[in-house]
């Protein structure tokens, strides 16, 4: 059930009143007991939960609506050769004791 704010143009109190959609609107304050009660707006509480809003969190488009070709995949073999056949040289600043 919603909630709504209300406040009384006469007396200046303002209440808070748990509604359903289908329920009148208010229309006498409770604390005065005069006509004049108006609903206050307010803006809507949004809560955002979960790890968060990333890009990779929505679903991937095809190539075929954006326009841009699939990235080239090399062998995983490929890869694995180049990095064992290049050696590592000490730099200069490490001790050779």
């Amino acid at each position: 059930m919603p909630t709504y704010i209300y406040r009384c143009s006469h007396c200046k109190h303002q209440f808070e009143m748990a509604q359903k959609f289908s329920d009148p609107p208010i229309e006498r304050c409770p604390n005065c007991r005069r006509k004049g009660v108006r609903k206050v707006l307010q803006p809507a509480p949004i809560q955002f939960k979960g790890s968060g809003w990333y890009i990779t969190d929505s679903k991937r488009s095809s190539s075929a609506t954006t326009g841009s070709k699939p990235a080239k995949q090399e062998p995983a073999g490929d890869s694995k050769a180049e990095s064992t056949s290049t050696p590592t040289k000490p730099t200069s600043d490490e001790n050779t004791d």
